[in-house]
């Protein structure tokens, strides 16, 4: 039977989200093979985090256990990774596309002799040839590419917040363990420092804001601040977007664009004040749950997604605006 692996990953005593949405994805993979998706976590003492992994629906749980595995240390989760993969023989592996998967992406793809594309945004199955079909952004983001390999496994990364999460389900999973030869010898690089980078987590707001071209420059997106204080009496966590025009013409940083080079996101309301919508800026937002519009040009793209337009310049609409929510408070 063919079988669809995704590595599973920890998060605050629970499984990441990320993982939850490679189960999503691996969960229609593998009927559309006519196989099962399965979970592999690794670290030490991982029975609660498999017990968890067992509540969303996968066939069989791995428990990839080894006190050398408490801590991410690359050299040694890719040689438990080689390990297992060997055991297992998955059709399909996948990865989140985050600091864990870039790093051993590539070289467990090179130690089982397959090939691996990273940041995919779309995974199907061809049934002519039962190989994965991997969608991903190319020259940096301005198009969209969709390719096809053989070699096994099939191996992705996944940008995260791309395909909906699995759901909770009737825990039904075989629980596995993996046995595996692990000493302190096979670590080749030492993590002397950890450094906790300060960047704008647009995923975690309530409601985005995002400015493009259409403002003009940058002092539009103080008006934009303006109204992010004034929702944040009812939304709480606002935060303030922007789409590649903005930051290549230097308005905001890169850790504010939403976009195929920028954050997937998915807020209860998203509101696009002068963005024209190109797909390189839709395919980032349109998972929104309410998407609000304000553009001067009827026709743009923006307002074909839009569940509410504003067809008028954002100077005028976003004051008024502001003002009746004041007054409304």
């Amino acid at each position: 039977m063919d079988e669809v692996l995704v590595l599973g990953e920890e998060k605050d005593q629970a499984l990441d989200p990320t993982t939850l949405e490679l189960l999503g994805i691996g969960n229609k993979l593998a009927n559309d093979l006519g196989g099962q998706v399965s979970v592999a976590l690794l670290g030490d003492d991982i029975s609660d985090l498999a017990e968890k992994a067992a509540a969303f629906g996968p066939a069989r749980v791995y428990k990839i256990e080894h006190p050398l595995l408490k801590n991410f240390i690359p050299d040694l989760w890719l040689s438990a990774l080689d390990q297992a993969c060997r055991q297992i023989n998955p059709k399909i592996f996948l990865m989140a596309h985050d600091h864990k998967g870039m790093e051993l992406g590539p070289r467990l793809a090179y130690r089982l002799e397959t090939k691996l594309t990273t940041d995919c945004i779309d995974l199907s199955i061809d049934p002519s040839t039962q190989l994965m079909l991997r969608t991903k952004p190319v020259s940096g983001g301005n198009a969209i590419s969709v390719l096809k390999c053989a070699g096994d496994p099939q191996m992705a990364t996944v940008r995260p917040k791309v395909f909906e999460a699995a759901q909770e389900v009737q825990p039904q999973a075989e629980v596995i363990d993996i046995a595996l030869d692990l000493d302190e010898s096979l670590v080749k690089v030492e993590s002397i420092e950890v450094v906790k980078e300060d960047v704008v987590s647009l995923d975690k707001a309530n409601v985005v804001i995002s400015g493009g071209a259409g403002l003009g420059d940058e002092e539009g997106f103080e008006v934009l601040e303006d109204l992010a204080n004034v929702l944040s009496k009812w939304f709480g966590n606002v935060m303030i977007g922007c789409s590649r025009v903005a930051v290549d013409k230097g308005w905001m940083s890169s850790d504010h664009q939403v976009g195929l080079t920028g954050s997937m996101i998915s807020p209860d309301i998203y509101v696009a004040v002068g963005i024209s919508g190109a797909i390189q800026h839709l395919v980032g937002m349109i998972h929104s749950k309410k998407i609000i519009a304000i553009n001067t040009d009827r026709d743009c793209n923006m307002f074909k997604v839009a569940d509410y337009g504003v067809v008028d310049d954002y100077e005028d609409v976003i004051p008024a605006l502001i003002k009746k929510l004041e007054e409304a408070s």
